[in-house]
């Protein structure tokens, strides 16, 4: 059963739609107010309408977390107006598919500072109220962050740094009470894969694809436990690590893995184009 946040209030990043906009309902639902945090003011807006619709105190603060002012501004907005946090999900996230020479300088920046130097900042600031609080910090990675991505060098370099970022500050944090985990899913059925999906490298697909709702609750249930890390699915993690560990190995996988990719890839692009 999903725990009771009922009195807290959590702040979400990437707010507006898939995963943050299924944790942002489910936080709702276990009764979180909740701070929605995205680019797009207006699909913002529409989901904390239906949110208060539905019961749920929800505030809506559009942000470009790659901006640490927005950053600032985010965490100052959510006291000011529920006056705590208790819970934060950093969720927003950015992707490059491709070689990086197919992209500027400054492009490729804006995705390590959206995966990786947002969450860090927004931790920062959110800290010293979770420790008053007693809250919790989940960050959303990947599988990418448990092995190496071709053509996606830069994305899976920033969950790489993602990760080792909530392990080594779930230690840091421990003795204050304050919980710190990541959540690693392979694909999700959302438009960060599916708007993009001739990008999307074979190997991706190579995994069950997972939903929104599925990779949320896992965020509440880290939310709840502080358990360091959950997967989804979690073979696909284990095998991602062996991978890591042994680059031999993950040479000798990847054919057979990107065999079985490109023809689930081959299923999803039917589904979408409608034939």
């Amino acid at each position: 059963m999903t725990a009771s946040f009922s009195g807290q209030t959590v702040i979400i990043t990437g707010a507006s739609a898939g995963i943050g906009e299924a944790c942002a309902r489910q936080f709702g639902r276990a009764g979180a107010a909740v701070v929605l945090a995205a680019r797009g003011a207006e699909r913002l807006e529409a989901l904390a309408d239906a949110l208060r619709s539905e019961g749920v105190d929800a505030l809506a603060v559009p942000s470009d977390v790659s901006k640490p002012d927005d950053c600032a501004a985010l965490v100052e907005r959510a006291v000011e107006h529920f006056g705590q946090i208790d819970g934060l999900v950093n969720n927003a996230g950015a992707n490059m598919r491709g070689g990086i020479e197919n992209y500027t300088a400054a492009e490729l920046a804006s995705v390590v500072q959206v995966n990786l130097t947002a969450p860090i900042v927004l931790t920062r600031l959110a800290l010293p109220h979770l420790r008053t609080t007693g809250g919790a910090v989940v960050n959303v990675a990947s599988l990418a962050g448990r092995v190496p991505v071709t053509h996606e060098a830069v994305y899976s370099a920033t969950k790489f740094g993602l990760r080792a970022f909530t392990i080594a500050m779930a230690e840091e944090v421990r003795d204050a009470g304050v919980r710190m985990s990541v959540v690693s899913p392979g694909p999700v059925d959302t438009g960060f894969i599916m708007e993009d999906i001739d990008h999307v490298p074979d190997l991706v697909f190579s995994q069950p694809m997972s939903t929104s709702e599925e990779i949320a609750s896992l965020v509440l249930a880290c939310a709840a436990d502080g358990q360091v890390e959950r997967m989804q699915p979690r073979l696909g993690g284990h095998l991602a690590t062996l991978a890591y560990v042994f680059p031999v190995l993950r040479r000798a996988l990847l054919p057979v893995m990107e065999r079985r990719g490109r023809k689930n890839k081959a299923r999803f692009v039917a589904r979408n184009r409608g034939s």
